[in-house]
């Protein structure tokens, strides 16, 4: 014969469900999100909702503006693409001070990356040995 686990019956105070429903109605945290942390099921959020909500009282039709969140979508889709061009910018300001060093490493006649590249990548001073090569 197996046993059966039962999951251990637990008892939310009205507070913690006024206050849940306080942060999803203020959209600080989602349903899914509420359901997830507090391990309840989406239906006793809603079952909060109904009951507690000064917004949504059961019987009443809540309308959700699809339009409010394609509009967040495309802006973090605009914040993205923004990200990104900058991410191309800094890399085609690297490439330009490689070519940069080559050209004046071609001029001195000295390869001015080896001369100078482990004391630029060596970082901070304070976590660094001291070197003992000079």
């Amino acid at each position: 014969m197996s046993k059966k686990y039962l999951r251990q019956r637990r008892i939310f105070s009205p507070t913690l469900r006024k206050e849940v429903v306080g942060l999803i109605e203020s959209g600080r945290l989602s349903i899914a999100a509420a359901s997830r942390e507090y391990q309840v099921s989406k239906t006793t959020i809603y079952r909060w909702i109904h009951r507690y909500s000064t917004y949504n009282k059961k019987g009443a039709v809540l309308v959700v503006d699809k339009d409010s969140h394609s509009k967040k979508l495309e802006r973090l889709q605009q914040k993205i693409a923004e990200l990104e061009q900058a991410v191309g910018n800094k890399q085609m300001q690297i490439d330009y001070y490689k070519k940069f060093i080559d050209l004046a490493s071609e001029e001195v006649g000295e390869d001015l990356k080896k001369k100078y590249d482990s004391a630029a990548s060596s970082g901070s001073s304070k976590t660094n040995k001291p070197s003992t090569g000079q």
